[in-house]
């Protein structure tokens, strides 16, 4: 039967003491109520957690209540026992991010608080959230994290922090503002009169007014002292001899009264209390199981230490976990060290026993964290393995990189899988230089094994997290060989390493254009990680499946499914889902709708910049930049892709540079510098783009030796996407080639392709002469109602465009507007000068001005040049 850990961490102490109520210092607590944080610092047994819990318990406000331990330090650990407390204030905060807290990759910690805020500032009423033991917190991320809730935090909340040491927050600009409430160990000494009180009738001790006084000097008024000296003089006739026989400060006092106090118990309470101290928290079976030598059992036992007040705390109403003051358990475990020869072997053994009870009760981290203190590297290593998904994977990242850099490399070498996890724990938190070293040390190490099936399954582990690594870079052919080899040498059970590495393989097949098995590897991987519960893989098959509908022209299919990544990103959503907000961006750009289409692709590139190491937000950027030429922005699109371009070169994000420099060649383009977009087109590969270049400059010919082939080869390939976009401006070819015949009928056959997917953006930004092709196809009856819708949203496109400023208002009749250099042109036109006059006034090539002509004629919607003249002299152009 698994026992809910979480049991053990979330409670609100009960006033076990009924101590005396300190009503100068509840007094001061309450008016630190309207500040954002009180912070109560003090050594060991000051009455810290006392304090707070008869403060809280004396108030009205709901309270969320964590105590810390060392294991907390876990990013993932420490939020889940955050949200779980929360839960008390509100049931369903964190509801929703609770599945992601322990998947493979690590999610962005100020990323999690901010979801935590939105959340809280639904919740009405005031409350408070308690830190207890906030010092073993030691890590730097989580005192970020606890800095950026407090700059945050609403009003409704106050935090509370009990801890021994001064916190790593930003106190002193708090204590500026006024807003933060301090409590010191000398504000929490007794009084004499307070301790008079807590000795009498909290300790049922009857003495003298000078004997109070003395201990109360003796113990410094610390309530720890007072509590284990009033346990010692329970059993002492001449109590002021006692309080005579020692003197020094609380730490010595302490050591002496433990020493008092355990020989005052039975030798079956002290061995039990000795043994059990090397745990954290205390359950009745586990101290069975950790305690072999007593016929009354550990809960019974644990019921008489409360009842004696020998420092146990209850964690849960039920009384079924306790933990010891922390200082009495540091001392107990000194004690059983000391006190025999085979110390070291005894807790050795005695960590081991709780290892075993808690892996058999499904508690693999707290297995580990005892096995790891019995030096026991074998059970330490088999549990960090795991049987069905490494502790790596759920949430132990650091405190498993924390073990493996303490390790000798005699260990690792020693277990060469070691190794292995070392390398993909560093590239689960993003240190990708430290990965292929300990990759290397891997390999040398089983040099020295045989090869049977753990070397095997170590071997394909390797493999795996090169094709990882390699995913980052999109280098398909490395993916490919390492990922084949992971799956070759892998062992069939290994399914969380080989459920990803099939998603890697999946994406090497995507890179390299072969999206049947593209399609079949992300089906797999999506169908096993989804049995095995490994949640990133779920999300990036998923999304993988998206593109392949999206390529494949199921635009409504693949908009459903990048949907569905959102959900499984959540809300706000993980870094992760930036690419299926610019899937959606791309696909409401096809439909026309700009505005949601700028929004996903602003959304894709927040998220983007929450990862490291990615090419994601240059890719959204060279999107917006495309956006904005299309909505007339063009420079608006220039600065865009300049910053993307210096981003890209800068880090080296290969991917991206030619999808740049298609964004550049339209630039050119719109600008008529067409002889810098032909060299950039052609030194990029760009064959559609090199097209447009040449049919700017007359060459029709040209241009459909280029598309043909091009067409035929995204046919065979059976690249839809290719073939439509392809098809699109091979008909815009034809038509400016004068083969009507041939255009109408490829536009006949792209509307067919195009329509099931809703597609109007790919016909719109041809401009008129697509519209003149579609009033042509419509004539014949055609897919009216298609073509209909198409046509309209080209008559929307004229206000959309950036106007010339040199051009008169009344010229925005035009459904495109000229160009400064076909306004040129024009006038030369009007001049009466010849092609090859204005060709040579111009240093521009013959059929360069013949192209440019063709363009005047189809936006003055004429057929020769005095009709053209004409045209333009009504709207004013001339």
């Amino acid at each position: 039967m698994t026992i809910p850990i979480v049991t053990t961490k979330l409670y609100m102490p009960p006033p076990r003491l009924k101590i005396v109520t300190r009503h100068r210092l509840i007094e001061q607590l309450n008016e630190g109520l309207n500040r954002k944080l009180t912070v109560i610092s003090a050594p060991a047994g000051s009455g810290k957690t006392t304090l707070v819990s008869d403060w809280l318990a004396s108030g009205d406000r709901p309270v969320a209540w964590i105590s810390m331990d060392e294991g907390d330090n876990a990013p993932a650990r420490f939020l889940t026992y955050l949200f779980t407390a929360l839960q008390n204030i509100g049931p369903n905060i964190g509801s929703g991010i609770f599945p992601l807290l322990h998947s493979p990759q690590p999610l962005p910690i100020e990323w999690m608080i901010t979801t935590l805020l939105r959340e809280i500032m639904a919740i009405p009423n005031p409350f408070v959230l308690v830190f207890d033991d906030y010092h073993v917190l030691k890590t730097g991320p989580l005192d970020e994290a606890i800095s950026f809730l407090l700059e945050r935090m609403p009003p409704q909340m106050h935090l509370v922090m009990v801890t021994r040491e001064e916190p790593r927050l930003p106190i002193a600009r708090l204590r500026v503002r006024n807003q933060l409430n301090e409590v010191r160990a000398s504000d929490l000494r007794f009084t004499y009169s307070e301790a008079a009180e807590f000795l009498e009738k909290v300790m049922g001790l009857e003495l003298s007014p000078e004997n109070i006084a003395l201990l109360e000097s003796r113990t410094e008024g610390w309530i720890a002292g007072l509590q284990v000296a009033a346990l010692s003089m329970k059993e002492q006739k001449d109590i002021a001899s006692f309080l005579q026989s020692f003197s020094g400060n609380h730490h010595f006092i302490l050591d002496y009264l433990v020493e008092e106090v355990l020989t005052q118990q039975s030798a079956s309470i002290q061995t039990f209390l000795l043994h059990t101290s090397i745990l954290d928290r205390l359950s009745g079976p586990l101290c069975d199981a950790v305690f072999r030598q007593s016929h009354t059992s550990g809960q019974e036992t644990l019921t008489y230490l409360e009842r004696a007040n020998l420092f146990v705390v209850p964690l849960d109403s039920e009384r079924r976990w306790y933990r010891y003051h922390h200082l009495f358990a540091d001392l107990l475990r000194q004690r059983l060290r000391s006190t025999t020869g085979e110390g070291e072997r005894i807790v050795g053994e005695l960590h081991t026993r709780a290892s075993i009870w808690y892996e058999d009760n499904g508690l693999e981290m707290e297995a580990f964290h005892h096995a790891v203190a019995a030096k026991d590297t074998s059970r330490a290593a088999r549990l960090v393995e795991g049987e069905r998904m490494p502790l790596l994977f759920r949430g132990g990242i650091v405190t498993v990189l924390d073990w493996l850099e303490s390790l000798p490399h005699e260990e690792l070498d020693a277990r060469p899988a070691l190794w292995v996890i070392y390398a993909s724990a560093l590239l689960m938190t993003g240190q990708m230089t430290g990965v292929e070293p300990k990759l290397l040390a891997a390999e040398k190490a089983l040099q020295s094994f045989e090869p049977d099936a753990k070397a095997r399954d170590t071997i394909g582990h390797i493999a795996a997290i090169r094709a990882t690594l390699a995913v980052s870079k999109h280098q398909s052919e490395v993916i490919m060989s390492e990922a084949k080899r992971a799956l070759d040498y892998l062992h069939p059970d290994n399914l969380p390493v080989r459920t990803a590495t099939t998603w890697s393989l999946g994406y090497a097949y995507h890179l390299q254009g072969n999206r049947t098995a593209a399609s079949k590897a992300y089906h797999e991987a999506l169908s096993i990680s989804e049995k095995i519960g490994h949640f990133v893989i779920t999300m990036m098959a998923t999304l993988g499946l998206a593109k392949l509908q999206e390529a494949d022209n199921q635009l409504q299919l693949a908009a459903e499914t990048y949907q569905h990544v959102r959900k499984l990103a959540g809300e706000p959503p993980l870094p992760a889902a930036c690419e299926a907000h610019l899937g959606l961006a791309r696909i409401f750009y096809e439909w026309n709708d700009l505005h949601r289409a700028e929004h996903y692709g602003q959304q894709s590139i927040q998220l983007a910049s929450q990862l490291e190491q990615t090419d994601r937000g240059v890719a959204a950027q060279v999107f917006l930049a495309r956006l904005k030429l299309a909505q007339g922005d063009a420079s608006g699109a220039a600065a865009m892709i300049a910053k993307a371009e210096h981003v890209a070169r800068k880090h080296c994000f290969v991917m991206q540079i030619s999808s740049i420099a298609e964004v550049q060649v339209l630039l050119l383009l719109q600008q008529d510098n067409l002889t810098m977009a032909a060299r950039l087109a052609q030194k990029h590969d760009l064959p559609i783009l090199q097209a447009r270049v040449l049919l700017a400059q007359g060459d029709s010919s040209a241009a459909l030796a280029v598309l043909e082939p091009l067409l035929v080869q995204a046919e065979a390939k059976q690249l839809e996407d290719e073939r439509l976009k392809t098809m699109l401006f091979l008909a815009v070819v034809w038509h400016a080639h004068g083969d009507q015949a041939k255009a109408a009928q490829m536009a006949r056959d792209a509307l067919v392709i195009a329509e099931p997917g809703g597609f109007i953006r790919s016909f719109v930004d041809e401009g008129i002469p697509m519209k003149r092709l579609l009033c042509e196809v419509a004539v014949h009856g055609t897919m009216s109602h298609y073509i209909e819708k198409l046509l309209t949203e080209c008559k929307g496109e004229g206000p959309k465009r950036e106007r010339n400023s040199n051009q008169p208002r009344h010229a925005a009749s035009l459904i495109e507007p000229l160009s400064e250099r076909e306004l040129e042109i024009l006038h030369l036109i009007a001049k009466g000068l010849s092609n090859r006059d204005i060709a040579q006034q111009l240093f521009l090539a013959l059929s360069t001005v013949k192209g440019h002509n063709r363009n005047i004629f189809d936006k003055l919607q004429a057929q020769r040049r005095t009709e053209a003249v004409a045209r333009a002299r009504q709207l004013g152009l001339l």
